[in-house]
């Protein structure tokens, strides 16, 4: 430990300008922000916020820090506080200048590159400080080492005021408070709270032992949020497990360290029938899985079988069980830190490190082999729940051979009866999904036969939530949409075949409406999220009031609207006012002028912020365990409106 405790020490010694290497200058940054942060919109904006969190992360990560704080100040400027060693303050050789001057105001030039002064580094661009720097309209900086209190500011990227010591201090670490330049950021400058909350508990998750806390100083009466998990990701898939039945008690946990690439893997099996699988490299959530996400996907596969036909769990004729039986019902968290991190894809949100597969593989083969002869009491259950889901796969295939295309569209075999549109452009097309036969008539007779085709549905489907795959299969209604949709299903699926762009549910503004909705939003979260996540999943908002006064007709959405309209038109002639209850009420005109007309309508698009909050949230609303639905139904009652008893 000593030994340990003095390699710190001298690490922390020579973190000094000699290992911050420049790369190349600032000057684009300004002109084509979209390159460096991906665009200007909420989205680049809250990068910023990350991009500088990232860097305490990192001194996290190199074990110089264990606290960080993120603060959203009164005028929407952000301060990311922590007690790391502090940014170096001695001459850069290279620029001649400070090295924390040299850090924000010239493009990868830091200890990330090379210098020496980080093993691994978190954030996915890595150009940092210098980037936030030249999109800030104002930035500061205090720097706490050496028992003294640095400070130097900048504007537009910008040296407003050179580095210099203000003051004697007992701290350790750097605070940077930057305000977003609203030159750059034109259509927004306000910082969503919920989305930093939900990222620095994410990171408080991935990093094992760090203390991350966020405050919003603009509301009063939102609390400060600290964030700590001493059991890293095994915490993780607990708090993702919180509300579904598990097949054993605690998440197993293993770690390993092969050529400077560090690995954990959390999971635990529930009695559920849908996988849950998030991975992440250097702290970055990679959605579109990656090397380390298959690596793992193949380890636990053959480990299972391996196991279970040593062990004689399985018939000697049985086929081995496959990836999806394996992984039925778990919740996985894959973790990797690596010294230089490939990220690649449409959203570089996917790894291509090729010897992360190798690595994350043969660490976890070792680890998990070992566990289950350990642990045979758990071992069988991993075992029996997965040959159950094969049963049920064997169950399913038929029934997953009728939702395939044989030859085009098999409209004649789908009950809903699908009215198609005459369009063969996805980007134009739309499905609506429409509740009762009656507003399915009106509106196959409202639609534009261009671009709208209709699908009703009859009644409540399926709660897939619950349901096997051979059960989900063998339903007509799910069946139905999967073959209109062209997509595909399970392993088939391929979000690129979609035959409309726009889906859109229906449904009436009642209670039983509102069932229905949620149960298709959960099939598609569950069996076509990339559907979702590709932005295609819409929610028709129907008007709930109609009021007629002679020739003048309105349409309105609330009875706060309705008091508020009624009080600003002539008291005479009298108004008519219809309540839709549903919308089978309508006529085809009423119908494509509220709902349909894309010159009228609104549309909510559904998207997902948060996976892991997602899958809580539906596994709360669509399982089995009543205590937390009602929680959250007292809990929230009081903002629901119009509800219909």
């Amino acid at each position: 430990m000593a030994e340990e405790i003095r390699s710190r020490d001298e690490l922390a010694k020579d973190y000094n300008a000699s290992q911050i290497q420049v790369l190349e200058g600032l000057e684009a940054v300004r002109k084509r922000p979209g390159m460096y942060i991906g665009s200007t919109s909420s989205e680049g904006l809250h990068h910023l916020v990350w991009e500088i969190v990232d860097n305490s992360i990192d001194e996290a990560l190199a074990g110089f820090a264990d606290q960080i704080s993120v603060t959203i100040e009164v005028d929407e400027s952000i301060t990311v506080e922590d007690n790391g060693r502090g940014i170096p303050v001695d001459i850069q050789e290279k620029t001649g200048r400070p090295a924390v001057e040299t850090v924000f105001t010239i493009l990868h030039a830091g200890g990330k590159f090379g210098g020496g002064g980080y093993k691994v580094s978190g954030g996915l661009h890595g150009v940092g400080s210098s980037v936030v720097n030249a999109l800030s309209s104002a930035l500061e900086v205090y720097i706490h080492k050496d028992r003294k209190k640095y400070h130097l500011s900048f504007a537009r990227g910008k040296v407003m005021s050179e580095l210099e010591v203000v003051g004697e201090t007992d701290r350790h670490g750097t605070t940077v408070h930057f305000t977003p330049d609203p030159q750059i950021f034109k259509e927004t400058t306000t910082f969503d709270f919920n989305k930093l909350a939900v990222r620095v508990r994410e990171l408080a998750f991935l990093n094992r032992g760090l203390s991350i806390s966020i405050e919003d100083k603009r509301n009063p009466k939102q609390e400060k949020l600290e964030y700590f998990y001493e059991g890293g990701i095994k915490s993780y898939v607990e708090f993702l497990n919180e509300n579904k039945e598990t097949l054993y008690s605690e998440p197993i946990f293993l770690e390993g360290e092969q050529e400077g690439i560090t690995v954990e893997v959390a999971m635990q099996h529930t009695d559920g029938y849908h996988a849950n699988l998030m991975s992440f490299a250097n702290n970055i959530h990679t959605y579109e899985g990656g090397t380390h996400e298959s690596g793992f996907k193949t380890a636990l596969t053959r480990v299972v079988n391996d196991y279970a036909r040593k062990n004689k769990l399985m018939k000697e004729n049985e086929d081995n069980l496959s990836g999806d039986d394996v992984r039925e019902g778990l919740t996985v968290v894959v973790s990797i830190k690596h010294p230089d991190p490939q990220f690649e894809g449409q959203t570089k949100t996917k790894l291509g490190n090729s010897e992360a597969r190798t690595i994350t593989d043969r660490l976890f083969s070792t680890h998990f082999d070992r566990f289950l002869m350990e642990n045979p009491q758990v071992a069988k259950k991993i075992v029996d729940k997965g040959l159950l889901a094969a049963k049920a796969r064997l169950a399913a295939k038929r029934a997953r051979e009728v939702t395939r295309k044989k030859s085009g569209l098999e409209i004649s075999n789908l009950p809903g009866k699908l009215a198609d549109c005459s369009s063969k452009n996805p980007e134009i097309s739309e499905l609506f999904i429409v509740e009762g036969d009656s507003a399915g008539g009106s509106a196959k007779q409202g639609r534009s036969r261009i671009f709208q085709a209709i699908l009703p549905i009859r009644g409540k489907i399926l709660n897939v939530e619950k349901a096997s795959l051979d059960r989900i299969l063998a339903n007509e209604e799910i069946r139905s949409l999967f073959t209109a949709m062209g997509t595909g299903f399970g392993e088939e699926f391929d979000v690129a075949k979609a035959r409309y762009h726009k889906l859109v549910i229906m449904t009436d503004a009642d209670v039983d409406g509102a069932h229905i909705r949620t149960l298709l939003l959960t099939l598609f979260y569950r069996f076509m999220r990339p559907v979702v996540e590709a932005g295609y999943v819409y929610i028709a908002q129907p008007p709930l009031y109609q009021v007629k006064q002679g020739k003048k007709v309105a349409y309105l959405d609330s009875d706060e609207e309705l008091e508020n309209y009624l009080a600003s038109i002539p008291a005479s002639p009298k108004p008519g006012i219809q309540r839709y209850k549903g919308l089978g009420e309508m006529d085809a005109e009423q119908l494509w002028d509220t709902t349909m007309n894309p010159d009228n309508r609104r549309m909510l698009r559904v998207t997902v912020e948060d996976a892991a909050d997602a899958d809580k949230v539906l596994d709360m609303l669509m399982g089995d365990r009543v205590e937390p639905r009602r929680e959250f139904i007292e809990d929230n009652a009081k903002y629901v409106q119009n509800l219909d008893i």
